[in-house]
């Protein structure tokens, strides 16, 4: 691409037409119409930072744009200007349509850039852009709304002899008609928001009893997100692998499609793990794949970077689900197996060139991994985390997309990804074992991470053959996400790293043996760990926890509050990472990454609860806002019983009674924000 950049470059100034270097064909005509010579980025995080490298590159000057919480954020710093748009909630400053488009005439922006997220697929904001002469960066409107809303991207697709799967696409939304199709598709079904989109307002109706619960929380989260709770009912297919094609269209009719992706590893329909080329498709599946995606780009006279997203079963049958009509997160992994920055590609088009290379000037090479990584508890049904990155150290040797640094606060405002880990290999495995030891280099402390569960996930045997679908992971949930208990021996090391960086064992060395204990919680597990500080070596510790008993000599090299321990046994020598704050240890291996807890006094527990902790009722999982309310003061609810609503991190949880009993005080109200663990809804038991 870069050769393709110089080229256009040099063709300007000499005023001369160049052909291909490789001879094949002409060289595509590169000349910009409407040369872009400053880019405002209508996003925020990893996806701004990774615009402005690519438009640094071709020398155009960008412009942020931040809220509140975010005016320290990176991609303020590494904009060249950045304007103020609002307060913290998006629909406050990112999604304030007006207020961007202010900025950009203020600042003299030529283009506006949406990301992924936010605008990049609101029609409105497209013509909002295009009434006030501003370029785009994205496809034309009519492809932004014929594809935004699924039922008509279903008709299209079909038009344009592209496979679709059986649904409802309807604009009768009556419940009585929707459960009516959905017995005539035959359950289990899929509830999609038709104009939804990175799992948002999707819910699976295994049978007719849940089908109407589904329907109204789908339809809920499908109006937060995107204003609009129309919904379609499709086929739910059994362990179905979702492939995705990337696909690139000019304004002077030119298509390619820049081969696959497998999205299939994810939970709550959000993708975690994407891998390109697709593992064990077939270079005739590959093709024809290929080709009804830009087929599907052809039919609504695409421009730009788009998605074309399928259903595939397990005979290599493909269906069109649904057109991303923007960038995808997962982009980086198909630059890294075709050499292409697909954003300098999006901004070439928008400013009036043709694409950089033909169809047949495009080949895969080597195999990619793109893996998210999250601030959440995989355990913990994978429930979004939020606070201060205490410790952020990130491999050297792998692609890092990220907007954050150590020190910064994941928001419970945004979405709760910390940064995407990108590698590449020759070939599938190699390409996995360079995702996993990248995996190990990970440091983050603050906060809970997939981290671990990434870990598990590359080390899986059927993920290792490629054998993935999109019920993945419930169906191997229990190897997974399983509680596993550390090792006695891990758990000593740990505790034995832990009072040598507090430096308590290093200030009794008076001709005589001392001795520390120390109370670990790791989950809902208890440990102790006694421990004897030698007088006649400095590095010498008897260290005894369970089963476990053993001398041993440990070094540590403290780097930044990050430390590397080396641990001398009497048989092996093992090494890892530590790092402690605010009452926890976390501890680095190779193929985990473990937390505990130092437990507090027994009189600080006592004291907590005589300043009213109360026990039963609804508790917060996590930072957000009180969506909704479903119970009042005195009123009888049952074990399972949704009491609250809440929305955090752009998804919405409801919260349930554990217990029977009656409501003795409501603490919140609609729209109030709350902390993790905040008490929202008292209940008492029901007395005789």
């Amino acid at each position: 691409m870069a050769a393709h950049i110089r080229l256009f470059q040099l063709r300007k100034s000499l005023g001369i037409r160049l052909q291909s270097c490789r001879g094949v064909s002409s060289l595509p005509d590169l000349e910009t119409k409407h040369p872009i010579d400053k880019l405002l980025i209508a996003n925020r995080g990893e996806i701004a930072c990774r615009i402005i490298r690519s438009a640094r590159k071709l020398g155009i000057r960008s412009v942020a744009i931040y809220s509140d919480v975010d005016k320290n954020s990176v991609h303020v710093r590494e904009a060249d200007e950045a304007y103020r748009v609002g307060t913290a909630a998006a629909a406050e400053s990112y999604l304030r349509q007006d207020k961007i488009i202010e900025v950009a005439k203020h600042c003299g922006a030529k283009a506006i850039h949406p990301g992924y997220g936010f605008l990049s697929e609101n029609v409105e904001f497209a013509e909002l852009c295009k009434k006030e002469d501003l370029i785009f960066v994205g496809p034309p409107v009519n492809a932004i709304r014929d594809m935004g809303i699924k039922s008509t991207s279903k008709q299209i697709m079909a038009k344009a002899g592209v496979p679709i799967i059986e649904g409802y696409h309807g604009v009768e939304q009556d419940d009585a008609i929707l459960l009516q199709e959905a017995k005539k598709i035959g359950f289990p079904v899929m509830l999609k928001a038709v104009r939804g989109g990175g799992g948002k307002g999707m819910r699976i109706a295994m049978n007719e009893a849940e089908f109407e619960s589904q329907l109204e929380s789908a339809r809920r989260e499908a109006m937060k997100s995107f204003g609009d709770n129309v919904m379609l009912v499709e086929k739910f297919v059994v362990n179905p692998r979702h492939v995705e094609v990337q696909v690139f269209g000019d304004q002077h009719g030119n298509h390619v499609y820049l081969f696959e992706r497998d999205c299939s590893i994810q939970r709550r329909h959000q993708k975690i793990i994407e891998e390109a080329p697709a593992p064990g498709i077939s270079d005739e599946v590959r093709r024809r794949i290929g080709a009804a995606a830009v087929r599907a780009a052809k039919a609504v006279d695409y421009v730009g970077a788009g998605t074309v997203e399928f259903v595939m079963d397990s005979q290599q049958k493909f269906y069109f689900m649904e057109m991303n009509t923007r960038l995808q997160v997962e982009h980086p992994i198909t630059e890294l197996i075709t050499g292409v920055d697909l954003v300098e590609w999006q901004l070439l088009v928008a400013s009036g060139a043709s694409l950089p290379l033909l169809q047949e000037q495009i080949e895969p090479k080597g195999h990619a991994f793109e893996a998210r990584i999250y601030a959440e508890d995989p355990k913990n049904n994978f429930m979004p985390a939020a606070g201060f990155l205490k410790k952020l150290r990130a491999p050297a040797d792998a692609r890092v997309d990220t907007g954050v640094q150590e020190g910064d606060e994941v928001s419970v405002h945004y979405d709760p990804m910390i940064a995407k880990l990108v590698v590449w290999g020759s070939d599938r495995q190699s390409a996995l074992a360079k995702l996993k030891r990248s995996l190990g280099d990970y440091i983050i402390a603050g906060m809970p991470t997939n981290i671990p569960f990434l870990m598990k996930l590359c080390s899986h045997p059927s993920f290792r053959t490629g054998d993935v679908h999109t019920e993945f992971i419930p169906q191997h949930k229990e190897s997974l996400l399983g509680f596993a208990r550390p090792s006695d021996k891990m758990v000593a090391l740990s505790a034995l790293s832990l009072l040598r960086r507090r430096n308590s064992l290093d200030f009794f060395r008076l001709n005589m043996e001392h001795i520390e204990k120390i109370e670990f919680k790791y989950g809902d597990g208890d440990f102790s760990v006694e421990i004897t500080a030698h007088s006649d070596d400095k590095d010498s510790f008897t260290v005894r926890c369970g089963s476990f008993l053993e001398e041993v000599k440990m070094k540590i090299c403290d780097t930044e509050g990050v430390a590397n321990v080396r641990c001398e046994l009497a048989e092996e020598i093992c090494t890892f990472k530590c790092s402690f704050d605010d009452g926890r240890l976390s501890v680095f291996t190779e193929d985990d990454v473990l937390l505990f807890d130092i437990p507090e006094p027994s009189y600080m527990a006592k004291l907590a609860n005589k300043i009213g902790v109360f026990e039963g009722g609804a508790v917060a999982p996590m930072p957000g806002v009180v969506e909704q309310v479903l119970v009042s003061e005195g009123q009888e609810v049952v074990r399972g019983q949704s009491l609250v609503v809440m929305i955090a991190m752009k998804m919405e949880y409801v919260i349930r009674a554990s217990g029977d009993g009656i409501v003795s005080k409501v603490m919140y109200k609609k729209g109030d924000n709350v902390a993790k663990n905040t008490q929202l809804v008292q209940v008492v038991p029901k007395t005789e």
